[in-house]
């Protein structure tokens, strides 16, 4: 089932998704009191780098990430894959600390370590008790402009990126299926490509090509740190200038030049015919703004939306297709909040044996159409800001959550004080600005339509050379 994102510019989705759900009958809560992380702070370094500090003091330890302002959408054609292979070449070590040196001093102080590439950042981090923090800061800023790769490093890491091509993708027939829907929806646009990459491209990827890429983009003016946990603003800048401020870039943020997605004008079809498939699913998805592209006022409403059309249990989707009229086992929908250009919206939903995905589609599609002509009531409006509450306070019960937040943020377009005030931006949201966004962004617009099929004997038995077909209907 796709995770949603409920945070402003954030797509943290499992974090939000592990989030318990406020009751349906909790009492009205005045968004406007909440603040996120209200004693996060944030200055600037001489050579570019920000850094954000989010004190936790109940603990001490320390939470502390390095974002990249890069991601698989800025790679250059035919490189796809790139960001993501770099990622793992930043474990292959410098002059000052060679290969696996960083990763055993973790282990060996009994933190934890991570790293993650999206479309539009790239992030490394380090968990420890807070006495570390300064050695792991040395070894990140080292690695910031110090590493060192040959073709003999990087061409077994390269068998080991599309070795989890094919674990992660290639033999899971809902990962096909997203790829073709990201295909087709996003139409002149790289958030079409996979972030994993393509994988001829990807076989073709080399030493020089991950060095070239490093070398434009990682560098303290193109970079985030957060650091959240048992600390201060004084100690952070002590020990950032001590580290991260040696490392010199006179060149700022990379300046990100992509063409912008095209609005569809007419529906497409994907459809994923597979025998591997056990149960048929849908999903419709439409091309929205992100925080970083939408008029002002927009993304809230579509936050809002998301939740009140299909958040829960309670929502009108699956209160209408699984409560009520039985027509599927689960049903939603999602709004991935956090991009640096324009993103989606998707409805989604699992069919009850007997029940045809079309059929199931264009109920899903009349409930989106009532919204968008009658609108939505006020108890569903209050019920859906105290829900995005409730992911608020849970997601500041984890320091590792808030460093998330704030640099998924941070990296896609908000600012600090956007993220601290999200919540009364979601408190002023009014029914009929939810209204107005399921009209302007849900209705009369092109969609694409992602089905997972099973696929019969008879079509098993005749793909003995290819048993995965995918389709696109325009």
């Amino acid at each position: 089932m796709p995770l949603r994102s409920t945070l402003a510019a954030i797509a943290v989705t499992a974090l939000i998704a592990a989030a318990p759900l406020a009751p349906a009958e909790a009492d009205p809560v005045d968004l406007g009191e909440l603040t996120i992380a209200p004693d996060a702070t944030s200055f600037t370094l001489d050579n570019g780098l920000e850094v954000i500090v989010i004190p936790d003091r109940r603990a001490p330890i320390v939470t502390h990430m390095i974002w990249y302002r890069v991601g698989s959408a800025d790679e250059p054609g035919g490189k796809s894959g790139i960001a993501h292979f770099l990622e793992h070449l930043m474990f292959k070590g410098t002059e000052a600390n060679p290969a696996g040196l960083f990763s055993r001093t973790v282990s060996q102080l009994g933190g934890r370590e991570n790293a993650f590439t999206s479309n539009d950042y790239t992030a490394y981090f380090q968990q420890v008790a807070r006495e570390h923090l300064a050695t792991m800061m040395a070894f990140e800023a080292d690695r910031m402009r110090g590493l060192q790769l040959t073709e003999d490093i990087a061409a077994p890491e390269r068998d080991v990126v599309l070795e989890e091509r094919r674990m992660r993708v290639d033999t899971r027939p809902s990962s096909e299926l997203s790829e073709a829907v990201d295909a087709a929806l996003f139409v002149n646009h790289p958030y079409g490509d996979p972030v994993i990459g393509w994988p001829d491209e990807v076989s073709a990827l080399n030493a020089a090509d991950a060095m070239d890429f490093y070398n434009a983009h990682y560098r303290p003016g193109n970079a985030v740190l957060v650091v959240a946990g048992d600390v201060s603003v004084n100690e952070i800048r002590e020990i950032a200038e001590a580290t991260y401020g040696s490392v010199q870039d006179a060149r700022g943020p990379m300046a990100r030049s992509r063409p912008k997605a095209q609005q569809l004008r007419a529906d497409r079809v994907v459809e994923l015919r597979d025998p591997r498939v056990e149960q048929s699913t849908t999903q419709v998805s439409w091309i929205v703004p992100s925080y970083a592209t939408a008029e002002p006022g927009d993304a809230e409403a579509l936050d809002v939306l998301a939740e009140i059309l299909g958040g829960n249990n309670t929502s009108r989707l699956y209160t209408a297709l699984v409560r009520e009229e039985g027509l599927a086992t689960s049903a939603g929908s999602w709004y991935q909040s956090s991009a640096v250009d324009d993103t989606r919206y998707v409805f989604y939903a699992t069919p009850v044996d007997g029940v045809d995905l079309e059929t199931l589609e264009d109920r899903g599609r009349a409930i989106i159409a009532d919204v968008a002509m009658n609108g939505v009531t006020e108890e569903e409006l209050r019920r859906a800001k105290t829900n995005l509450l409730a992911s608020v306070i849970f997601a500041q019960d984890s320091q590792s959550s808030l460093a998330r937040i704030f640099g998924a943020s941070v990296t896609t377009g908000s600012t600090l004080e956007d993220v601290k005030a999200w919540p009364s931006r979601i408190s002023a949201v009014t029914a009929e600005e939810v209204q107005r966004a399921a009209q302007t962004y849900l209705t009369n617009r092109g969609s694409v339509t992602g089905r997972l099929l099973q696929a019969s004997a008879a079509t098993a038995s005749a793909s003995a050379a290819a048993s995965t077909t995918a389709d696109v209907v325009q």
